[in-house]
């Protein structure tokens, strides 16, 4: 009887295969791109490596100065603006 599920090697080696399948093609098409577009590759690739991680970390650290900021403020309720007008005008101080 024949298995249909495949060996952990056997899944590794296709892997390993798909990978360097990859690669290679990636250094073909390296390789006959002329010398500006590589530039701008590279430059382009730099960027988003510094800069990813950079919004990605800023965005993380706002979002836990807000939550904290959040948490020590305690309760606060939100009263809408018309409680407000109402609550000014019954006491006298609208007019």
């Amino acid at each position: 009887m024949k298995t249909i599920n495949k060996t952990c090697t056997e899944t590794l080696r296709e892997a390993w295969d798909g990978i360097s399948r990859i690669a290679s093609h990636a250094m073909r098409r390296l390789d006959r791109m002329p010398w500006p577009a590589l530039l701008a590759a590279c430059v382009m690739l730099a960027l988003l490596i510094t800069v990813l991680p950079l919004a990605l970390t800023l965005f993380v650290l706002f979002l836990l100065v807000k939550l904290v900021a959040g948490a020590l403020g305690g309760q606060r309720r939100d009263v809408p603006m018309h409680e407000h007008a109402m609550h000014d005008t019954m006491h006298g101080s609208g007019q």
